[in-house]
């Protein structure tokens, strides 16, 4: 089978974990791997699903589990012109965070039974699903504390679900060092690394092993968009960790602390990402802290 593609997950500094849904066709839906444990609930269109060396059939109900670095994929049996508003809903989380999470909270233990088994693959039972499907559903749009609620809810009923199986064989094992050998991985970890320094497309390409050309084909592949997509969006992620951290600290300062180099520029971006100003999204806040305060 074809080397997997790294899918680069963004989990927000201020989330725990990441739920979102999606249509058909999208840019994850290809052979692909990731570090993080996914829950993937197909919604709509039934076809084949892959999971580390095991090949099967799915339709709407198909609940699956995959542990870290675990290739997967789901194809639709559907006409090449076919578009599906609403395909399936993700529910992605880390190793670290299961960690965290246990040990702050030890009535979790159990669970450790289902996550080891994830690294083959889990298939839930049509029962499991169906109680599972509507807390996913209600997850996407959660907020707050209900957020929380809601995803310990659902690894609840994974944890104590009866007659799932795993999908791999026992002998299959992910190699994510072979899987991330390839320069473009070395590109993010840069990316991450130096986020506020300046750099381009001819920095990045050199460190992969890449002409500029190849490494922005590989870069989109990987993860989805093109390179200034991604830097702006890491960028702004960081400037709202910044305006709710110190609210003495001025906009233009925010602006060059966060690798933005253009004051116009970065309201702009701003404003595309969070469909506010970052003065816009101050005042909410601290209207929203002084609301809390209050009460």
């Amino acid at each position: 089978m074809l080397k997997p593609d790294l899918e680069v997950v963004q989990i927000g500094r201020s989330e725990s974990f990441k739920a979102w849904e999606h249509g058909y066709p999208f840019h994850t839906v290809r052979w692909h791997f990731h570090p993080e444990y996914e829950i993937h609930h197909v919604v709509e269109t039934s076809g084949r699903y892959f999971v580390g060396d095991f090949i099967g059939s799915f339709e709407p109900g198909n609940l699956v589990l995959t542990g870290p670095n675990l290739p997967h994929n789901w194809v639709s049996d559907v006409p090449d012109d076919a578009q599906i508003p609403l395909r399936n809903r993700v529910l992605q989380f880390t190793e670290e965070f299961v960690a965290k999470a246990t040990a702050l909270f030890p009535e979790m233990a159990p669970c450790a039974r289902i996550m080891e088994a994830s690294r083959r693959g889990v298939l839930f039972t049509p029962k499991t699903a169906a109680e599972v499907g509507p807390l996913l559903a209600e997850l996407i749009p959660a907020r707050g504390v209900r957020r929380l609620e809601l995803f310990l809810a659902i690894i609840d009923r994974l944890c104590s679900a009866e007659g799932a199986r795993p999908l791999s064989s026992a002998d299959y094992l992910p190699d994510p060092s072979g899987f991330m050998s390839e320069g473009i991985n070395a590109a993010l970890a840069f990316i991450n690394a130096n986020l506020t320094e300046p750099f381009g497309e001819a920095d990045l390409a050199a460190i992969a092993g890449l002409s500029p050309s190849a490494f922005s084909r590989s870069f989109r592949r990987h993860t989805g968009m093109a390179l200034v997509k991604y830097v702006n969006r890491l960028r702004i992620n960081l400037a709202c960790q910044l305006l709710m951290g110190d609210e003495a600290r001025s906009i233009t300062d925010i602006c060059f602390s966060s690798g933005f180099n253009n004051i116009s520029n970065f309201n702009r971006q701003f404003l595309a990402q969070k469909g506010m100003t970052p003065s816009e999204f101050r005042r909410l806040l601290i209207g929203n802290i002084s609301a809390l305060a209050a009460q």
